[in-house]
């Protein structure tokens, strides 16, 4: 690795504190209620599902009774 020279090492530091300045409002960091509210599921499937189980609970119903 080269030696750098005054002049590089002061553009560098100047960098530094720039990036170092924007990186604290870069993208923010997932909170638990944003975790707890996304489902790995979509609510359309969640629908079909529980139509299939409460349709299929209930033809059982009518079937044991009549």
């Amino acid at each position: 690795m080269a030696v750098q020279t005054p002049k590089q090492r002061i553009a560098n530091e100047k960098f530094n504190k720039n990036i170092e300045k924007h990186r604290k409002y870069g993208k923010k960091k997932p909170t638990k209620k944003d975790q707890d509210r996304k489902l790995g599921i979509s609510k359309t499937w969640i629908m079909v599902i529980l139509f299939l189980l409460l349709g299929g609970g209930l033809l059982e119903l009518l079937s044991f009774f009549l």
